[in-house]
């Protein structure tokens, strides 16, 4: 929650119900990318 507020911000910007899950989905969308990012990435050698 807390990530979510520094990057995102503390309250919804949209007025309308259906606007605001909009809002929602894209912000999840942006933290998901954002630890996905950062993440390393395993690959098997042998």
């Amino acid at each position: 929650m807390g990530r979510w507020k520094a990057v995102i911000g503390s309250k919804l910007k949209a007025r309308d119900f259906d606007n605001q899950k909009t809002e929602a989905k894209i912000g999840v969308r942006v933290l998901n990318r954002m630890t996905e990012l950062g993440r390393p990435k395993f690959e098997r050698i042998a």
